[in-house]
């Protein structure tokens, strides 16, 4: 038996008691990269144990992974995909486009998934058949609109310094082809294209647990998300979600390695 939405609030909340009370305070930020820097915080980490906690209890017999306390079951039916704070870079600089994901696979398929921002009061969730927004403006289902083309389309993107060699001059070509680009959403830009706000989301180097949580909300809202190749994008890479399958064709075009 699947969960239903209430489960899916359940975990949310328990990640929102972890991660709003961090939210714009002095808390710990450990980098976990050397030479580099990707920041990882004590909500990070305390919102996925609080989210892994629910799940173990109610679903003993599904996997689990996660990006903060590592792996378990990936072989099996079932497999939740958690990134307690998408935008771990916004979350620490104060800027309330970071969120928690919840995405769960069957079969190595994302079939529903949450994305959730507390601070905004924004949720939006898949429940198999539909993705449905609730926040500020109350609750509506979610359709992704269709710009016509690339000419006329609104495209977001983390940051284009995560594009290197051939990657890049292929984002650049497309880039230059849309009415209007903007840059440091993460996942808050694929629930936008979701609610038909904007039409393409380009990104590259995602982990499952980057993108898990995204896949239903595009998808059930009438949109599409694929790999650079136009293959499955539940295991991450270089992703690309659009709202209409003929805006993805003419980006993938300009994407696909030749």
């Amino acid at each position: 038996m699947l969960p239903d939405r209430s489960f899916f609030d359940r975990l949310a909340d328990a990640a929102k008691a972890e991660t709003m009370p961090r939210f714009r305070t002095d808390a710990c930020v450990t980098n976990k990269l050397q030479g580099g820097f990707d920041p990882v915080t004590e909500a990070d980490q305390s919102a996925e144990a609080a989210i892994r906690a629910l799940i173990e209890s109610a679903y003993p017999e599904h996997g689990i992974l996660g990006e903060e306390h590592g792996n378990v079951g990936l072989d099996r039916e079932h497999v939740w995909v958690i990134d307690p704070i998408d935008g771990t870079r916004a979350f620490i600089s104060g800027l309330p486009v970071w969120g928690t994901l919840i995405g769960l696979y069957r079969n190595g398929e994302a079939i529903m998934g949450l994305m959730d921002q507390p601070f905004t009061g924004e949720r939006y969730f898949a429940d198999g058949e539909r993705s449905v927004y609730r926040g500020p403006g109350g609750e509506k289902v979610l359709r992704t609109r269709d710009c016509g083309g690339l000419s006329d389309a609104v495209l977001f993107t983390t940051s284009p310094h995560l594009y290197t060699g051939e990657i890049k001059e292929r984002f650049e070509a497309l880039q230059s082809e849309v009415r209007l680009f903007r840059y440091g959403c993460d996942c808050y830009a694929f629930a936008l294209l979701a609610a038909g706000h904007v039409d393409l989301v380009i990104e590259c180097g995602l982990k499952p647990y980057d993108v898990g949580g995204l896949i239903p909300l595009i998808e059930q809202a009438g949109g599409i998300i694929t790999d650079w190749q136009g293959g499955p994008a539940e295991m991450g890479g270089e992703v690309i979600a659009a709202g209409s399958r003929e805006v993805h064709a003419q980006a993938l075009e300009m994407l696909r390695s030749r």
